[in-house]
């Protein structure tokens, strides 16, 4: 993904607008953002003729379909991760670090840190996310780490003339779902040995309100009789069951003592923990309604961990696999790539685990020596050649982790930490986005030949290929490797490229080479010159109508290419509500469910996903493409045909198919909507979602079917 900083200008913009946008109606999107294309000097879009598409299911040549063409792309963007789909609900829970603002200073050289959570040390951990409760005087302390790795810790004084209830809560991450299920909680406690006392007899963990005095679901834990260890943290755990549902998100978490027997004592916690049920019920696992939402999607792959959050603002601080592993306890988090904090709680085998859960095949990115600058110049941070064995090493070591039985090294490490069974991958991508740097024509091949001596049957996979580049120079890719394209466009892009992958492995001179295109979307209405990334004039706040139907334009030019294009993935796939990097996306959400929006984006590749045959069709067209493209292909029954049509004009399209066998009942399902620039948004979230229906049969006479093809739509007909 292109780092975020060269949009400062135009998400600072779309910020201040999104929270307006959410409630807005799509119509007045549309009043202050179309332009004809006529008139900015654009192809206009023609208007659609009679089309007749003849479709061979017994003669003809088929290819076979790609069966992981559609896939999900995962980097802890936009709080996708920690606040998002890692279902940990504290905000700040171990004190790790915090945010900050990143800007252009005048007579300073690129970029740099203009504002911070915390003033003095940016990055250092603050009390986001804390408030007292009663008397209680909160504050961080660093002489008391849990761990080698969590060294800042809550230090909870309260004062000797406290009365009633005193404590701390959690307001989450911009507010906690409450319903009637279990919660997890779990915290470490350790009292200062000087102004122990001893007499404390319990503590409470409850779930409250944030505005009224309801109290959802509250336990008393016991202290042993002898009192808490003072040169120890103790761990305490307990099940909060509300009976009811909360009536909003506005909820926190609490631990509280009665002042009666805290009064003038102190005590240092760390790691406070809240885990609603997960996926699958995975312990430290995905938040299961966002979880749900890609499942739906039928996926086939996922690429993890990045991206940009891969490589990190420095080498010390890319994503280091060794640091994430393990117990919670050990993991200290580290400076993300998108301004936030990450605790790691999301961590190697946490992704490998989503994979097996959601049978998914798992695409390993491996930093393969290079890192971002915050000054936001490339090419920026590279491993000097005679250190690059290291990360080689690294590399190494992370496959075994995954794939190495219980004799070897760290598959054993990996079942001590609780999955004894070895996982299979079969793509590694090596880097990511490397077209930044100016080394990767000498990393790429140093790190190839290591992992292919080692893990012969993975497919590699390059971050950069033909893409300009400061080294100047293509990667060289040997047949049966493949390249990882990104694409952040406008609609015209996608369609005046949807002949890029028909004659691409000759043109390019890459034999043998297919293409992964790991990241995609439209960004941007169309203008002259393309996307704008320096004011990001014309950038979509949230995927419209248009966007899914540029999208849906490139994947048919995928589809139709199975032996290039084999695997692809939208980005970026989250966004919080309350705090974003990046607009557009595919999902986004709060902490209240019901606040979800699927995008339209999101529908058009559900459809994709869920209706792709087993082989290629192929279809004698009476007319040329635009504004109407099309594809077909057969399931492995060799029953249903699905004919996938994408129109991209306003006006509808007459469309005739005519198949060489009968056909006796068409399906269908459409997406579409009458104004291009209309989205989802929170309160109208399926404004724009896919609508099922059946062709009478005055439209089905023996192998043709007639059908009018709606403006602006996507559709998928199921041919049976």
């Amino acid at each position: 993904m292109v780092h975020f900083k060269t949009l400062t200008v135009a998400l600072a913009a779309f910020a201040a607008t999104a929270s307006a946008a959410t409630t807005k109606s799509s119509s007045t999107k549309t009043a202050t953002s179309a332009t004809s294309a006529a008139a900015s000097g654009l192809t206009p879009t023609p208007s659609p003729t009679p089309l007749t598409l003849k479709i061979k299911t017994k003669g003809g040549e088929r290819n076979k379909t790609a069966p992981l063409l559609h896939g999900l792309f995962f980097e802890d963007i936009n709080h996708s991760g920690d606040g998002g789909i890692y279902a940990e609900l504290i905000r700040n829970r171990a004190f790790q670090g915090s945010d900050v603002t990143f800007g252009r200073v005048p007579g300073m050289r690129g970029a740099r840190i203009v504002d911070s959570e915390n003033k003095q040390v940016p990055w250092a951990p603050t009390l986001t996310g804390w408030k007292p409760i009663g008397d209680a005087v909160l504050s961080l302390d660093v002489l008391n780490p849990l761990s080698d790795a969590l060294t800042t810790v809550l230090r909870v004084d309260v004062p000797q003339t406290a009365t009633g209830e005193v404590g701390f809560l959690n307001e989450g991450w911009w507010g906690m779902d409450i319903q009637p299920h279990g919660y997890n909680a779990s915290f470490y406690i350790k009292p200062s040995q000087a102004l122990y006392a001893k007499n404390v007899t319990h503590i409470t963990a409850s779930l409250r309100s944030n505005v009224t005095d309801d109290i959802w679901a509250a336990e008393k834990i016991a202290f042993p009789s002898k009192g808490l260890s003072t040169s120890n943290y103790t761990q305490f755990k307990t099940l909060l069951t509300p009976s009811k549902a909360a009536p909003s998100s506005n909820n926190t978490f609490a631990l509280t003592f009665d002042a009666a027997e805290a009064a003038g004592q102190s005590f240092f916690f760390d790691l406070i923990s809240l885990f609603p049920p997960t996926y699958k019920g995975r312990a430290n696992g995905l938040r299961a309604d966002l979880a749900q939402n890609l499942a739906d999607l039928d996926p086939k792959f996922l690429r993890f961990p990045g991206g940009n959050n891969l490589e990190g603002y420095s080498i010390d601080t890319r994503w280091q696999w060794k640091k994430n592993i393990g117990p919670l306890i050990d993991r200290a988090g580290r400076p993300g790539d998108w301004t936030y904090y990450n605790t790691d709680g999301l961590g190697y085998l946490e992704f490998l685990e989503w994979c097996e859960d959601m049978d998914l095949e798992p695409l390993l990115t491996v930093y393969a020596g290079y890192s971002l600058d915050m000054a936001d110049l490339n090419p920026a941070n590279t491993v000097a050649p005679d250190d690059l064995d290291f990360y080689i090493t690294e590399a190494l070591e992370q496959l075994e982790y995954a794939m190495g039985d219980v004799s070897t090294t760290w598959g054993a490490k990996r079942a001590a930490h609780g999955h004894p069974e070895p996982f299979n991958i079969r793509f590694v991508e090596i880097g990511n986005e490397d077209w930044f740097s100016d080394s990767y024509y000498w990393r790429y091949p140093r790190f190839l030949s290591a992992l292919s001596a080692a893990y012969p049957n993975i497919t590699y996979i390059a971050s950069q290929a033909t893409e300009t580049s400061p080294a100047n120079r293509n990667t060289s890719i040997p047949a049966g490797g493949m390249w990882d394209l990104h694409h952040y466009e406008t609609p015209q892009f996608f369609k005046d490229r949807f002949n890029f992958f028909d004659n691409w492995q000759t043109a390019a001179n890459y034999t043998g080479v297919q293409i992964f295109v790991g990241e995609y979307s439209v960004l941007s209405r169309d203008r002259v010159g393309g996307v704008d990334w320096t004011n990001g004039e014309g950038r979509f706040t949230y995927p419209t109508t248009i966007a899914a139907i540029g999208e849906a334009i490139f994947a048919l030019a995928m589809e139709r290419n199975p032996g290039v294009a084999t695997l692809s993935s939208y980005a970026p796939l989250f966004q919080n509500f309350n705090a974003f990097q990046w607009t557009p996306n595919f999902i986004g959400f709060a902490a209240d469910p019901n606040t979800t929006v699927l995008s339209t984006s999101y529908y058009q590749q559900q459809m994709f996903a869920r209706f792709q045959g087993a082989e290629t069709l192929p279809v004698v067209n009476s007319g040329d493409f635009d504004p109407v493209w099309w594809h077909a292909s057969i399931d492995d029954a060799d029953e249903r045909v699905f004919v996938k049509l994408v129109n991209a004009a306003k006006q509808p399209a007459e469309v005739t198919l005519q198949v060489d066998r009968k056909v006796r009942s068409v399906n269908g399902t459409s997406l579409g909507h009458a104004d291009e620039y209309a989205f989802n948004y929170i309160g109208n979230a399926t404004a724009i979602s896919p609508k099922t229906f059946t062709l009478k049969s005055g439209a089905v006479r023996g192998g043709t079917v007639r059908y009018t093809l709606p403006g602006l739509s996507v559709v998928v007909l199921e041919l049976k």
